[in-house]
């Protein structure tokens, strides 16, 4: 690794961090209503598929997925403006916390059903495959996900039709608040996507180099036609599931320990073992961050709520479709 990509690394895994430890700040203030979702802990997988995906591929995400739009490139500004309900916001301010979208970058959800983006993934796959375009379709979803209906249905289709699809569970052990093992009867969730005859692989979900390289070979693989991919990224939220959970179903000492094998902490240790770390100037990358967040902020704070005669701008009823 050279010192251009750890500090590419290191840079968006901390701006994830950060920019939701401040949402923290603004949901306490409410200054951010409605649901939020944090995905701190889990900032390697976002950092590590999207540094294997073009430009030209799609993302569909879940809706935690503040850290996937910003490892996507789409800016703090535009994240934050929509997540006050500002018009400046990505989506207008009318998506919110879980519906962030850019289809300039091809980020499309930020989906708010448990499972929901999985259908939508191989019908974007069917569709590039049709007109013989080289992209692939990554689609987040956690190991909840697994537990429903259109997991098997989209897999099945997906293995079927040979589509372009990567396919990354974040598997946080926890889904909503249960127990994968009181959840799934088989707690290897690669091991039913390969039941479908998908080629499927566990990785460290906490290793952002490890996350990048297995993402890589398997966008490689699709692209050469050896159809889809999933990869299970074994991760954990440090965070409760959203900021509306009591968090009894797990120890505290359990969330520490994860903590100090967190991917900040992790990639910090990777750098120092290779002697890059102290060539990547984090304090210079934390001063840039707090920045951005601050400047993103002010921005949202600055923006224009949608007028009162816009109300059923977007809303139709039968008759004037008809």
């Amino acid at each position: 690794m050279d010192i251009k990509l750890a500090k590419k690394f290191y840079s968006q895994m901390l701006l994830i961090r950060r920019f939701e430890e401040k949402c923290i700040e603004l949901y306490s203030s409410e200054k951010i209503r409605g649901f939020l979702h944090l995905y701190i802990g889990e900032e390697a997988i976002a950092v590590g598929v999207m540094h294997a995906l073009s430009a030209e591929d799609a993302v569909i995400a879940t809706y935690r997925e503040h850290g996937h739009a910003l490892a996507r490139g789409i800016s703090a500004k535009s994240i934050m403006a929509e997540m006050y309900g500002k018009v400046e916001g990505c989506a207008g301010g009318r998506g919110g916390s879980m519906h962030i979208f850019d289809a300039k970058r091809r980020f499309y959800g930020g989906n708010a059903i448990v499972g929901g983006g999985l259908p939508l993934a191989v019908g974007m796959a069917l569709a590039d495959k049709m007109m013989k375009r080289d992209r692939v379709t990554a689609c987040f979803f956690g190991d909840g996900a697994v537990a429903e209906g259109e997991f098997h249905e989209s897999l099945n289709l997906a293995s079927l039709w040979q589509l372009p699809v990567l396919f990354i569970c974040e598997n946080n052990y926890y889904a909503m608040g249960t127990a994968l093992e009181f959840s799934e009867s088989e707690v290897n969730l690669s091991k039913k996507a390969a039941s479908y005859r998908i080629n499927s692989f566990q990785v460290d979900g906490m290793d952002v180099t490890q996350v990048a390289e297995s993402a890589k070979n398997a966008v490689e693989d699709i692209k050469s036609g050896k159809g889809p991919v999933f990869l299970e990224c074994l991760t954990y939220r440090f965070r409760a599931h959203s900021m509306f959970d009591a968090e009894l179903y797990r120890k505290k000492t359990e969330v520490n320990e994860w903590k100090d094998k967190g991917p900040l902490v992790t990639f910090k240790k990777n750098l120092e073992e290779r002697g890059l770390w102290s060539k990547i100037n984090a304090q210079e990358i934390e001063d840039e961050i707090t920045k951005t967040i601050d400047d993103a902020v002010t921005f949202a704070e600055n923006g224009t709520l949608e007028p009162i005669s816009d109300l059923e701008k977007f809303v139709y009823s039968p008759e004037e479709v008809q």
